[in-house]
């Protein structure tokens, strides 16, 4: 059962950016420095401290580049953990089932805003443990449909945030996986059949198939324990590739994704940027970075006395595709130079 309190944070490993071809490494160290500065072990709360409770899927290795833009954002609002504001962590360490009573410990603790980011299920926990405490979301689905908010524009209750478009450019993964593979009209697609946005991703994912002459084989997976079944599936029925749906529990594994693709030669594209980084084909979904970076923002508006449902839910319309020719290589594959010039970056 994970414990509520301090941890030390593990700056995620990434590969080196050149130009267009890596990742902004300045940037990404800089922020994680902020974050490992103030890190330290569970503490006593300054007497008149404002808390924000921070409610976690995973472990905070796993959170970290998020946990530093979210600092980021904090501190764009005048705010430092450890100086003027603390934050009480709870971590499910990938046992999502325990989301909910994570978040009524959280609820029963004397916080001033609950931080929710990290996907539909972490949301969705956070709304069922309280209606009274500000609450700030985090995810990439819709959160209209969720029933998390009354309208983006005006959310009404104690909740608002921030949403990316993650979960709607599930189809163009792919799209762009059949500009790959032309003339491959199979393909597998990986599903977590827990997740509150699979049915409306398998759906806009069928759409799509079906306006290209597809064919799709839908895999499930809901642990780590079956990724390797996905890509031993896919190779067996000869599909031209794997696509992930946008979600957190495939997010947050980018690396074992990434080994397990190049293991079993099989082509893959997911929503992380962290997958190709590791060593996978491409991904494509929202900025990731820049959505924890808004949700640390709304967290500082709101200990500053603004209030949720005042608060329009954030937009992060910023879409990006990573591609890594190295993978491509290995895969035997080659990728579209009209695919190439539209990438946000490309490893080679």
């Amino acid at each position: 059962m994970s414990v509520l309190g301090r941890e030390d944070l593990a700056p995620e490993s990434s590969g080196a950016r050149r130009s267009r071809v890596c990742m902004r490494r300045r940037d990404v160290v800089v922020a994680l420095a902020s974050v490992l500065v103030s890190a330290g072990r569970a503490r006593a709360q300054p007497a008149g401290m404002p808390v924000i409770g921070y409610l976690g899927s995973e472990s905070p290795e796993r959170y970290a580049s998020r946990l530093a833009a979210f600092a980021e954002g904090l501190a764009d609002t005048g705010f430092v953990e450890g100086r003027n504001v603390s934050i009480l962590f709870a971590w499910a360490d990938g046992r999502y089932p325990q989301l909910p009573a994570l978040a009524a410990q959280l609820a029963q603790r004397d916080v001033s805003v609950i931080v929710a980011p990290g996907g539909a299920e972490v949301a969705l926990a956070a709304k069922a443990a309280t209606r009274e405490i500000p609450t700030v979301f985090e995810l990439g689905g819709d959160p209209v449909a969720l029933g998390l908010v009354a309208s983006l524009s005006r959310p009404g209750g104690n909740m608002t945030g921030v949403s990316s478009l993650s979960v709607e450019v599930s189809r163009k993964r792919l799209e762009f996986l059949s500009e790959i593979f032309p003339a491959t009209k199979l393909f597998a697609v990986a599903a977590n059949p827990t997740s509150p946005t699979v049915a409306s991703q398998l759906k806009n994912l069928h759409a799509a198939a079906d306006a290209l002459g597809l064919q799709l084989r839908i895999l499930n997976a809901s642990s780590a324990e079956e990724f390797d079944g996905l890509f031993t599936a896919t190779r067996e029925m000869g599909a031209g590739g794997l696509v992930f749906t946008s979600d957190p529990f495939f997010a947050y594994r980018s690396r074992q994704l990434a080994e397990l693709a190049a293991r079993h030669g099989v082509a893959a594209v997911t929503q992380a940027r962290d997958f190709p980084v590791a060593g996978g084909l491409m991904s494509y979904g929202g900025d990731f970075q820049q959505s924890h970076r808004h949700t640390g923002i709304y967290a500082g508006r709101i200990l500053k006395g603004e209030k949720p449902a005042d608060l329009p839910v954030q937009r992060v319309t910023k879409v990006e595709l990573f591609i890594n020719l190295k993978a491509a290589q290995a895969l035997g594959v080659s990728v579209p130079p009209s695919l190439l010039s539209s990438a946000d970056t490309v490893i080679e």
